[in-house]
């Protein structure tokens, strides 16, 4: 089935009636037709009769991005290229945001539509009150073209201009509107997208060479299933490596599982605070301007509520959990990052600290499960796995569920992922012998092992390891292999990596810097880790806003950007973690002096603090390590140049000595 409202031969367009053409939009229109849609949609009708009659190809309106949420106004295709289109009509000038919106439709045909990898696509911006500027053709070197502003008197002579400089073979306009798309949505955008009703298979790539989604979240819901047929307790584990995917199949699962005639419902519980706020805030802000685009005036606060109930801070779920006896209302919960939820010790202390509790001596696993345990037949909890992502002090790790569960649920059926037994997982040894549990069941279908966070390369997650491990030959390996379709860069100077982030991202590719939170003498550059950031400003937030990624002023670190991306990173490197050219030296900064970090908790947070910022971009970063600083000794060159030399030793290119990546 066609995405686009209407799509026929540039021919067969002009020979259709106007009242015609706005009758097939208009029945294929997902909402009540406003008067003023019609009258846009009349009027790029009658511009593209006008402008498109000598031009013979093929013409669409109202195609559908749906990794955007959004529709490309009109899309032509002639000879060897994709034109696509937006309208504003009536408008004067050429806004930014215009030319980044229709940029960005651009690349995600590109990047996601597979009859668009290998073609020239041209965005165009038509603003029809707009004076008519030179007509430049300027494609990048993915043919990608930089948009082209016109107020639509030149298209005929942009398209003909493009198609003489594209002597290739015409493209199969009936293949290429039913080509297979392959999105891979940031989670904010899969948040909203499933919040709009599409389904996981709608917004993930189903290609060979990635995961499956749809066969998780196939598993995941015959658990849930079984656990209601057959009214036991059920508790499944599922893996996965950084970007696969776990976050997207919890919200998938919270935001589908619902039985509201009989009280039967589901939530995603974060104890990730940064995660849990940009997602609500997305969704409330998403929902308010979808109500605005239909002529429907909705207040923030109420989406930010339904929001809420979607998606809850784990933390608040337990405290619900202390103020009454009675089972919750949901009968499914999924614990995103189940391996950070807090150990024992951790738990008591602040149950005693802030809740005046000082005879609780139940881990936050062991609690959880009770709390759903008070349902007195079934219920099904889904622990999100991520291996090497613990980097707060008192975080249990995956041991903990187990051994609340041999403890205290030995009547609760488990599910595991078949990677469980990984030494990412288990760094300490078997979770659980032989007989411990009476009931276990190993399902290949947990485990999520192809990152798809950069839909460029789906082995950053294996370089980054490599690289964290010392494993050299491996991370010189695996370099070589996603250097061309993830460009990894290093360099001295922080003015280099800023310009080497704004000159790589296009339309509304959102960059950033992120630091570890304990990289303390980045200071002097103006990397302050200890400044907090709104994250719903630095995530959400457009270019003009001086609090957003985009203005390279506020740091993220390791605490803010856990389970969230951005297409491009510059991640600075400072002396808390240093190589000694076989290993990792492990710094706290205290006082005035860098100091030795002795024990094995702290030393594996901090090595995963590295993990989670190297495994934050989509599309490539630029790594910035300082030069140091002879005359303070908190920044001695020593303590700096080892780990550039281990970055260059594995290959990654220098911008300093030849400029490029």
């Amino acid at each position: 089935m066609s995405r686009a409202y209407y799509f026929k031969s540039i021919r067969e367009f002009l020979a259709d009636s106007e009242n015609h053409i706005l009758g097939e939009l208009a029945s294929k229109h997902e909402f009540k037709l406003e008067e003023q849609q019609r009258n846009a949609w009349l009027a790029q009708i009658q511009y593209a009769k006008r402008w498109l009659s000598s031009i013979d190809g093929h013409i669409a309106f109202e195609y559908s991005i749906p990794r955007m949420g959004k529709r490309i106004d009109c899309v032509v295709i002639c000879g060897a290229a994709v034109f696509a289109i937006e309208f504003k009509v009536g408008a004067t000038t050429f806004e930014h945001h215009a030319i980044d919106q229709v940029m960005d439709y651009a690349l995600d045909l590109k990047n996601f539509h597979e009859q668009s990898h290998h073609r020239t696509i041209v965005p165009i911006l038509i603003c029809t009150e707009a004076k008519d500027a030179l007509v430049q053709y300027m494609p990048y070197e993915d043919r990608v073209a930089k948009p082209i502003c016109t107020n639509g008197n030149s298209l005929a002579e942009i398209i003909n201009l493009v198609s003489r400089a594209t002597p290739e073979d015409a493209i199969d306009a009936d293949a290429w509107f039913s080509s297979v798309y392959k999105p891979t949505p940031t989670i904010i955008e899969a948040a909203q997208a499933l919040y709009r009703g599409h389904s996981v298979e709608d917004i993930s790539r189903s290609d060979a060479g990635a995961i499956n989604l749809s066969r998780t979240a196939k598993a995941i819901s015959d658990i849930i299933d079984a656990s209601k047929r057959n009214q036991q307790k059920s508790i499944c584990f599922l893996t996965g490596v950084p970007g696969a995917g776990k976050t997207l199949a919890g919200l998938n699962l919270a935001n589908s599982w619902h039985n509201v005639d009989h009280s039967e419902h589901a939530v995603f519980l974060s104890g990730n605070g940064p995660l849990v706020e940009v997602l609500r805030e997305a969704l409330a802000r998403n929902e308010v301007e979808a109500a605005k685009e239909i002529g429907v005036k909705q207040r923030k606060g109420i989406t930010l509520s339904k929001a809420k109930a979607f998606i809850q801070n784990i933390h608040h779920f337990r405290d619900d959990a202390l103020a009454t006896t009675t089972a919750p209302i949901e009968r499914v919960v999924v614990f995103d990052e189940a391996q950070r939820a807090w150990s024992q010790k951790q738990t008591a202390s602040f149950m005693k600290t802030k809740k005046g509790l000082s005879d609780f001596n139940q881990s936050e696993p062991e609690f959880l499960i009770r709390y759903m345990d008070r349902h007195p037949d079934w219920a099904t909890v889904v622990c999100l796995i991520g291996g090497g992502q613990e980097i707060n002090t008192g975080e249990a790790g995956l041991r903990e569920w187990f051994e609340s569960i041999k403890r205290s649920f030995p009547h609760w059926h488990v599910y595991v992922s078949t990677k469980l037994t990984d030494q990412e997982y288990t760094p300490d040894g078997a979770l659980y012998l032989p007989g411990e549990i009476s009931s276990v069941t190993d399902h290949e279908d947990l485990h999520l092992g192809v990152s798809i966070r950069s839909f460029r390369s789906e082995k950053l997650a294996g370089f980054v390891k490599a690289l964290l491990d010392c494993d050299t030959q491996r991370a010189r390996d695996l370099y070589t292999e996603i250097r061309g379709a993830f460009p990894i860069a290093v360099t001295r100077d922080l003015t280099v990596a800023k310009k080497w982030l704004t000159d790589h991202a296009r339309g509304s590719e959102r960059y950033g810097i992120v630091a570890s939170s304990g990289g303390m003498r980045l200071k002097p550059f103006g990397i302050n880790v200890k400044t907090s950031i709104d994250p719903r400003n630095w995530f959400l937030n457009g270019k003009e806003d001086i609090r957003s990624s985009y203005f390279l002023e506020d740091i993220a670190t390791e605490f803010d950007i856990q389970g969230l991306e951005v297409d491009w990173t510059c991640v600075a490197w400072d002396a808390d973690l240093r190589s000694n050219g076989d290993d990792w030296v492990h710094k706290s900064f205290r006082g005035t002096a860098w100091q030795d970090v002795n024990d094995k908790d702290a030393r594996l947070y901090l090595k995963n603090a590295y993990r989670v910022l190297l495994t934050r971009a989509r599309q490539g970063m630029v790594i910035f390590v300082p030069e140091g600083d002879t005359s303070d000794k908190t920044r001695r060159p020593e303590y700096y140049d080892s780990t550039y030399g281990y970055l260059r030793s594995i290959g990654v290119g220098s911008l300093d000595h030849s400029g490029t990546d």
